[in-house]
C-alpha cells in the first residue's frame, strides 16, 4: 500500500481524535465533547494595532473578549506586513496578559524616582506631562543660543535636548513630532527606524 506522509498524518490524527472521544463518551464524561459558547450580549472588539517589539511597525489586528485577548493576527491592509506576523509579534498578547491572566508587571501608571531616591512613587498621567514639559523649558531656556557664537547670523536653537523616535511611529506621527522639535529649536532629532 502506498502512503504520503499527508496521508499518514491525516488518518493518524483522526484516529487519534476518534478515539478520545470514545474515551470520554465511555466514561460518561460528556462535557469534553461538548464546545464552550460565549453568552449572546458578549461582544468581541477587533482593533488594528502595530507591534511594539522593533522597528518594522508590522500592523496586527487584536480580537478581545471582556477583559482579555482572544487573539493577534497579521493586518491584511497593512502596508507593511500584509497580515504576515513575525513569531514575537504573535505573541503580542504576553504584553497584556500571561497565561490567560492580566499581566502583573504592565505598567499603568507613570512611575517617577526623585533624584537620589531608592523608591519608585506613582504618578497621575497629568503629573509627569506637567514636570516633563517644565523641565524641558528649564532647560531650553538655559541652553539657548540666539546666534552663531562669533557671528551675527540668527540660528535659535538648543543643543541641550535631543530626540530618538520610536519604532512604531507612522509617517505622519514623525512629521508631526519632527514640526514640534523642530519649533522647540532642536538640533538633534533621530528616529529609531533609521538606525
Amino acid at each position: 500500500m502506498d502512503i504520503s506522509r499527508r496521508d499518514f498524518l491525516k488518518l493518524s490524527g483522526a484516529s487519534a481524535g476518534s478515539f478520545f472521544v470514545y474515551k470520554a463518551l465511555a466514561a460518561g464524561d460528556v462535557s469534553a465533547c461538548s464546545a464552550k459558547a460565549f453568552p449572546l450580549e458578549a461582544k468581541v472588539a477587533e482593533t488594528t494595532t502595530m507591534c511594539a517589539y522593533c522597528a518594522g511597525g508590522c500592523g496586527a489586528i487584536v480580537s478581545t473578549y471582556a477583559d482579555g485577548i482572544i487573539k493577534v493576527e497579521g493586518d491584511p491592509d497593512h502596508p507593511i506586513n500584509r497580515g504576515s506576523l513575525c513569531s514575537k509579534a504573535q505573541a503580542l498578547a504576553q504584553l497584556h496578559q500571561v497565561d490567560g491572566e492580566i499581566n502583573p508587571w504592565r505598567l499603568t501608571k507613570p512611575l517617577y524616582r526623585r533624584a537620589g531616591g531608592d523608591e519608585w512613587e506613582e504618578k497621575t498621567w497629568d503629573e509627569a506631562i506637567n514636570d516633563i514639559a517644565a523641565k524641558i523649558k528649564a532647560t531650553r531656556d538655559a541652553n539657548w543660543i540666539s546666534t552663531e557664537p562669533g557671528t551675527a547670523y540668527t540660528v535659535n536653537r538648543t543643543e541641550a535636548i535631543a530626540s530618538l523616535g520610536g519604532a512604531a511611529l507612522d509617517n505622519e506621527e514623525c512629521y508631526v513630532l519632527a514640526k514640534m522639535l523642530r519649533a522647540l529649536g532642536l538640533v538633534y532629532i533621530e528616529h529609531q527606524a533609521r538606525i
